[in-house]
């Protein structure tokens, strides 16, 4: 999947800066274990970290495009990712005149670059981000897929810009600090409410999904080259069924390209059930069968497990019906519970910045383990925001909370601040003034009305909010492991689609993602095709909840650093009443992450502006 890394600068002669510009790229060495380079020009240096997926002979990075009788440069890029329709694109290329050197989808960047300029990522179907620098017009373009699925973080400095995969990679510059102010703080202490293009941190900024950046001396430009575009539907329920099957059959096919080891994750829900019946499909046309696949579970989970409002039913039994049905190679992973604490910090540093504590951990162990055996892993992450997996979808089509769906019914989000800090952060202000930002973007059509309109708006700010948060996740996780996780449903071609379905056919047959368990109930045995929506494993050992008590309680006596921030009162009571563990999503528990925001503040020496 790759890391990459650069620095802009009009004023200072980066020729002389690869060393700065290794190092920064070097932060990334996880995302890129097989591979590094650099390439520096008077204005601009950019650095790789590689993964070596497709093409490793040939494919190294940064590359570049050369031109003319004399074989000038005439580009060069850093990318991260993978454009799933890059065969398709190289034939068309080819037959305009480009020849290829590489089998590597980098290679036909550059050439539809020089083919059709900037409005060539129009054109890229896939998870991306990169850094093409033009030679001839001095012009550095960043580019990021439409969803979002693979990071790009940038900041300004007085002469130009740095940016890189990772917030690391930008600090490593020595141009940013880290800084935290408010605003930051508001994406610390709460989940999936950050605003399109926060990073956490002040004066670093992401680069929104489906945007291209084009930095020239003097002007900065931002463009939109791919949104949710609204539109009545107008396919009946058959054909709709049958185009989403349509596309899964393609996305997926493309997907499972790779020239290394590939494999799928399952959980025995619905949606990783049917990407790996479909991905064994693809693999057994092409007799590269059959399909590894990994689950997770917690060690003891047979005595611990308790259901909840996200957590129904354990998977292990549907994950053996679908490797029975589909004929699988099948691994389960478990997880420890001594793990779970002891790999916080792990996963505080994979990110930058705290993230949701042991559900971070279990899936960065579970992509440990299948690192082991695989390069590339497909996932079904993002159908729950496609289709309308998740709780809150239903509920706000009976009764909107007039919030964020995922929020509802959070009565006191302050009570974990300081009092110093509620003098300058109120949470329930800051969501309720992102909300309306939120709903002030939402594309509706014309005439909608009722459950339709509000369900326009859930699913807005589903794909806006929420998945750009568990999208974060899976990149951390995945890549602090040098594992590439491919997520076919979040493809802007069914995403667009899906997008203008109306709820009632979303719903089919009443259930939550009724029109995919329709589309895929041929590959699929009952059981999981009707298998109500149940969470992403979480600890619950007796084990692992004492030893997070006895962490914070010693954080408290220890006035760590985040005790300038938290409310020790409330802390304590926590602890000693268990009631951060509430067995919903919202919040995560907060005594984890509280941990790891003391951690935070400490490892990255975090200056907190109010």
């Amino acid at each position: 999947m790759c890391g990459i890394a650069g620095w802009l600068d009009w004023e200072r002669d980066l020729t002389r800066e690869s060393g700065t510009v290794r190092r920064m790229a070097d932060t990334l060495a996880r995302r890129g274990p097989d591979d590094s380079g650099v390439w520096t020009a008077t204005r601009i240096g950019l650095g790789h970290r590689r993964l070596a997926v497709i093409d490793p002979e040939l494919g190294r990075q940064p590359m570049t495009e050369r031109g003319g009788d004399d074989g000038r440069e005439l580009a060069v890029v850093s990318f991260s990712g993978e454009i799933h329709n890059y065969r398709e694109l190289r034939t068309e290329l080819t037959a305009r005149g480009h020849r290829f050197r590489t089998a590597s989808d980098t290679e036909v960047l550059l050439a539809a670059h020089r083919e059709w300029g900037p409005r060539a990522i129009e054109r890229f179907a896939g998870m991306f981000a990169y850094a093409l620098w033009d030679i001839a017009e001095q012009t550095l373009y960043l580019g990021r897929d439409p969803l979002g699925v693979k990071p790009l973080y940038y900041a300004e400095h007085p002469s130009g810009l740095v940016f890189g995969s990772e917030p690391k990679a930008l600090f490593a510059s020595g141009l940013i600090r880290p800084e935290v102010d408010a605003e930051g703080l508001t994406d610390v202490f709460t989940v999936a409410a950050k605003r399109p293009g926060d990073a956490v941190y002040r004066g670093v900024r992401q680069l929104l999904p489906g945007h291209l950046l084009t930095v020239r001396r003097g002007a900065t430009t931002a463009r939109r080259y791919w949104q949710l575009t609204t539109a009545p539907h107008e396919d009946d329920e058959a054909t709709t069924v049958a185009t989403v099957r349509s596309l899964l059959d393609r996305i997926v096919g493309e997907q499972t390209v790779a020239d290394v080891p590939l494999g799928a994750l399952l959980s025995g829900g619905i949606d990783s059930s049917a990407i790996t019946a479909i991905g064994a499909r693809a693999l057994a046309a092409d007799a590269r069968g059959p399909l590894a696949t990994y689950s997770v579970d917690f060690a003891g989970s047979e005595e611990d497990f308790q259901a909840d409002a996200l957590h129904v039913s354990r998977d292990a039994p549907y994950v053996r019906a679908v490797v029975d049905h589909v004929g699988t190679k099948h691994s389960e992973v478990l997880v420890e519970p001594a793990s779970l604490l002891a790999e916080s910090g792990v996963t505080l540093r994979a990110r930058d910045y705290p993230g949701v504590g042991d559900l971070d951990v279990s899936l960065y162990l579970l992509f440990r383990e299948v690192r082991r055996h695989l390069t590339v892993a497909l996932s079904g992450e993002g159908a729950d925001d496609a289709f309308g997996g998740y709780p809150w979808f239903a509920s706000e089509a009976e009764r909107p909370s007039g919030g964020f769906p995922w929020s509802a019914g959070v009565k006191d989000r302050n009570a974990v601040l300081s009092p110093e800090l509620r003098g300058h952060l109120d949470l329930h202000e800051r969501l309720e003034a992102r909300y309306r930002e939120a709903l002030d973007e939402v594309p509706y059509l014309d005439g909608e009305s009722g459950v339709d309109r509000r369900m326009r708006e859930v699913y807005y700010l589903q794909h806006t909010r929420f998945l750009p948060f568990l999208l974060d996740r899976k990149d951390r996780m995945s890549m602090a492991n040098g594992l590439e996780v491919r997520v076919p449903f979040c493809d802007h071609r069914l995403v667009e689609y899906v997008w203008n379905v109306p709820w009632r056919l979303k719903r089919l047959g009443g259930s939550e993602k009724g029109l995919l368990r329709a589309a895929v109930e041929d590959a699929l045995p009952a059981e999981v095709v009707h298998r109500p929506k149940s969470g992403f494993p979480v600890g619950q050992s007796p084990e692992y909840l004492e030893s997070v008590r006895t962490a914070v309680s010693d954080m408290i006596e220890s006035d760590g650093p985040a005790m300038r921030l938290l409310d020790a009162g409330t802390l304590r009571a926590m602890v000693r009443d268990q009631a951060w563990v509430n067995g919903t999503f919202t919040p995560p528990p907060i005594l984890p992450r509280a941990l790891q925001l003391d951690d935070w503040l400490t490892a990255y020496d975090v200056r907190v502006v109010l």
